[in-house]
């Protein structure tokens, strides 16, 4: 066995035999799920020659091998007493049930924040045109536009409906007929209603969101036992009628008031802590703690409970005003960073994710350079700990949904600008602090020597011979560090770049030879005539899905011409699954060639150039 002393080690560095609940892999890396984490050692496994890096996250536990993992896993099968139909049950193992609600919540919470957002920013101005006195409270006018407002947390259930009902198995639209039946005025609020004589308990729907999920994840199974049951020819008209004579009567007996007073045991228990424990620690915590969140895959987990705390108490104490705060932070601590680099690469890496991080967006900082250089977290910890306390002991409340710079309107109190003012200053302490902080911890030390701009001989550059790639799919250029996946953004696997796909159709980028497909169809690799070997990722975590959207148009061995058709993905169904359509181009052997240099961020069609390879 080539690998046996080398998946001996892994074995031993993930805690042994006994520790391995499953294992699966990827084009590039092994997918352990393990019962204890914290018997892994992994720095150790770091370590190991053969060992690309080692990547913990809300997934799996992932070791990086490289694009040889096939070999590697079918021996560490071998070596853990697996086959045959054994295998098969290890890549069909079961997510942990508390990373799948997780998951559906906040998947569904995404597509509606767009509307939430709107309502909370639409709130802020109307406060605003109100305190000066242009347009008031009373007027049609005003009124009018309050009602976008208003309707919008009225009819959350609705809107959660619509986001969730694909996710979980469920028709969109029998989903909002359900979520507006128990809307309606014959239910909504209404006291002393029995259904087959069963008292009814008087419950508001409006403005919740647990109730309606609970039963759109009733009715999901409800479609598919009766989708079993009735015959062909009548599914079209019985399945619907059914579906809903059985998901309504269980709604309004079951799931309707568990998830209603659910929703207010949520809201009980964040008003006791604020209490008796103090907005000031929760504050602090949040803001400090928020970009771990993030990695964890729960960033928007809190969003209902922010919703119903608004629904409830007009405000938010608390978790809206924490993320802006630690938003904010990440954006000081990238340009305290910024400031103190020399290195040119890393300070185009600082300055790009600054901006966006002050806008809202931290994902690019948290992926494409926490991940990397970890010191960071730190300075965010200090800078959005100290704005965090700074809010929370003056009392900042968030009156409506909306985080990052154009999100402060969303602070203006009822008659008063006090609220706006201490927020502004809790983000100038929080944005400083992490600046400071970011500056005197120093810049993480790269593993290339420093690149200063002027150091390049135009002369000798010239004759540099350099090598082209075509985009693999129409799209948008993103930047490597600004992707999802920190096995890619972090530069592990060799540099590249990602596309945001606007179309279904994979091109080769080069004449070459396809040495790898990988059996789920996700991902493919191939080999230039000149060495330069590409991985080609379609999509993050999509081997998930198992091969489902994804029509492969080349198999192994065969030779590809530049601009050749090698997939056709079905982005559109892909997205809907829940998965981010990113596609990922990596030079995996990187370190055999002078550079790798990506094009910048623009729109590209297949025929656009991508990146360059510098040969020497």
């Amino acid at each position: 066995m080539k690998y046996k002393e080398f998946n001996e080690n892994i074995i031993k560095y993930v805690g042994g035999k006994e520790n391995i609940q499953a294992v699966v892999h990827c084009m590039t890396r092994l997918r352990f799920t393990l019962k204890d984490r914290n018997k892994a050692n992994t720095a150790a496994l770091k370590d190991l020659d053969g060992v690309i890096d080692v990547v913990s996250n809300n997934v799996a536990y992932q070791i990086i091998i490289g694009t040889h993992v096939v070999d590697v896993y079918d021996e560490l099968i071998d070596l853990l007493g697996i086959s045959g139909n054994d295998k098969e049950e290890v890549h069909k193992v079961k997510k942990n049930w508390i990373k799948a609600v997780l998951d559906v919540v906040s998947e569904s919470m995404t597509p509606i924040l767009e509307p939430i957002i709107c309502a909370g920013l639409l709130a802020a101005f109307l406060s605003i045109i109100s305190l000066t006195g242009l347009i008031s409270p009373n007027s049609p006018t005003y009124q009018i536009f309050d009602a976008l407002r208003v309707s919008v947390f009225y009819f959350l259930p609705i809107l959660m409906a619509m986001s969730s009902a694909k996710r979980l198995g469920a028709s969109p639209y029998l989903a909002v007929a359900l979520a507006a039946t128990i809307l309606s005025e014959s239910i909504n609020g209404v006291k002393g209603l029995n259904l087959f004589g069963i008292p009814l308990p008087q419950i508001t729907y409006a403005n919740s969101f647990i109730p309606i999920l609970l039963a759109v994840w009733f009715m999901g199974y409800v479609t598919k036992f009766v989708k079993r049951i009735v015959p062909n020819a009548l599914q079209y008209f019985m399945t619907p009628l059914l579906i809903m004579l059985i998901t309504l009567p269980a709604t309004l007996l079951v799931f309707g008031p568990l998830g209603y007073y659910l929703g207010e045991g949520i809201i009980a228990f964040f008003n006791l802590l604020m209490k008796y424990v103090g907005s000031w620690f929760v504050m602090m915590l949040y803001s400090a703690l928020q970009p771990f969140i993030v990695m964890l895959g729960a960033g928007n987990f809190i969003m209902p409970v922010v919703a119903s705390l608004i629904s409830a108490n007009g405000y938010d104490p608390a978790f809206i005003s924490s993320c802006t705060i630690s938003d904010i932070a990440v954006g000081g601590s990238m340009l305290g960073y910024f400031l103190r680099t020399r290195n040119r690469k890393q300070k185009q890496l600082f300055g790009t994710v600054t901006l966006s991080a002050i806008l809202g967006v931290t994902e690019p900082a948290i992926y494409g350079v926490f991940v990397k250089y970890r010191r960071p977290f730190i300075a965010v910890m200090i800078g959005g700990g100290l704005g965090g306390l700074f809010a929370g002991l003056t009392g900042v409340k968030a009156y409506s949904i909306a985080w990052g710079l154009f999100g402060l309107p969303a602070y203006i109190g009822k008659g008063h600008f006090m609220n706006l003012w201490l927020m502004v200053a809790s983000v100038i302490i929080s944005f400083v602090g992490a600046a400071i902080a970011a500056f005197l911890l120093g810049v993480p030390a790269e593993d290339s020597a420093e690149d200063e701009a002027g150091n390049v001989d135009n002369a000798v550059a010239s004759k540099l011979q350099t090598v082209s790639l075509s985009s693999v799919v129409k799209g948008d250029l993103v930047q490597l560090a600004e992707v999802g996946d920190a096995a890619f953004s972090t530069g592990s696997m060799g540099k590249g770049i990602g596309i945001k796909p606007t179309d279904d159709h994979i091109y080769a980028p080069i004449d070459g030879k396809v040495t790898a497909v990988f059996p789920t169809k996700h991902a493919i690799g191939i080999t230039g005539s000149n060495g330069i070997e590409i991985l080609i990722h379609i999509g993050i975590d999509t081997v998930e899905l198992e091969g489902k959207y994804f029509t492969l148009q080349v198999k192994e061995g065969e030779t590809v011409s530049r601009g050749d058709v090698l997939a056709v993905v079905d982005f559109s169904k892909v997205v809907e699954a829940g998965y981010d359509p990113t596609v990922m181009v990596i030079i995996t052997n990187t370190n055999d060639f002078l550079d790798v240099i990506p094009s910048v961020n623009q729109i590209v069609t297949d025929k656009d150039q991508m990146l360059n390879v510098v040969l020497g």
